[in-house]
């Protein structure tokens, strides 16, 4: 199990802890609220103990648990942290100083898809443009677009996913389910508007 030696390594082990914790989530292609979900557990507490905010995370009881909605185990999450790289030595400063600020990416362009067929009626019609971002997971029975290893688009209604397939609805009628295997998407972005022509 992993643990902690002194107050000042608490933050930077948490971030740690929190980051292989995310990383085997990816691996398993959950969302925060899917991983949660399989424990009685917020998506915004599944974030904080990827954040390393919760020092619950530490206890070997809570690892297992958490690891354990992940079909993995704490010993999974000790090689991620493991194989992560050491921390950069702290540099003597003197006078203030305050901790630099990660850099996070411009955020990706949203796209559009014009639909073509009533498949998402009442949801969304034909000549219905779909505004979509690339690189954002969906919500349960949010609108999805799906980008298929042939090059094309497919709009959904997301259901959930797991490891071997994407459940959605929409394939001709809303009520329809329609399992997608994960190696035919090659990707699968988050509808985030609806503009009605």
């Amino acid at each position: 199990m992993a643990r902690f030696n002194s107050n000042e390594d608490v933050g930077a082990e948490g971030r740690a802890l929190g980051e292989a914790l995310s990383a085997l989530r990816r691996e398993r292609g959950l969302s925060q609220a899917e991983a949660g979900q399989r424990i009685g557990m917020t998506s915004q507490g599944w974030g904080l103990y990827e954040a390393g905010k919760r020092p619950g995370l530490f206890r070997p009881d809570v690892q297992r648990r958490l690891t354990g909605a992940l079909d993995a185990t704490p010993e999974d999450l000790a090689l991620l942290i493991g194989a992560a790289p050491a921390p950069q030595p702290k540099p003597s400063v003197d006078g203030l100083q305050a901790r630099g600020r990660a850099f996070e990416a411009a955020p990706v362009s949203k796209r559009r898809l014009q639909l073509s067929t009533d498949d998402l009626a009442p949801w969304a019609a034909a000549g219905t443009v779909l505004e979509y971002a690339p690189g954002r997971w969906p919500r349960r029975d949010q609108g999805c677009v799906i980008e298929m290893d042939d090059g094309s688009l497919r709009a959904r209604l997301y259901v959930r996913s797991d490891e071997a397939e994407l459940v959605v609805r929409g394939a001709g009628a809303l009520l329809t389910i329609e399992r997608i295997p994960r190696a035919q998407a090659r990707a699968v972005s988050a509808v985030v508007a609806r503009l009605d022509e």
